[in-house]
């Protein structure tokens, strides 16, 4: 299956998931979180910089339970936005 190339707004999503997610982390390491959620830290480095703007759900809904935040949230803080 082929996937259809991302969109300018699909990429502005993950830079802002990707800079959510960095910010609830804090000052816990990106080892220790992706391993709590299951993840390389590569997977979630990738995720952090937006190299991987559109994550699995279930990727993003292990991070957030991880990090202790609303999957509503989330998707409120990167979809409410546009990039000026």
């Amino acid at each position: 299956m082929v996937r259809s190339p991302l969109t300018e707004l699909d990429r502005e999503r993950g830079h802002r998931l990707g800079t959510l997610l960095r910010q609830a982390r804090g000052t816990r390491s990106m080892t220790e979180v992706a391993a709590a959620a299951g993840l390389s830290a590569e997977t979630l480095r990738k995720i952090e910089t937006g190299r991987i703007p559109t994550p699995a759900f279930f990727t993003i809904a292990a991070l957030a339970a991880v990090l202790n935040v609303s999957l509503d949230v989330l998707a409120e803080m990167c979809a409410g936005e546009r990039a000026a």
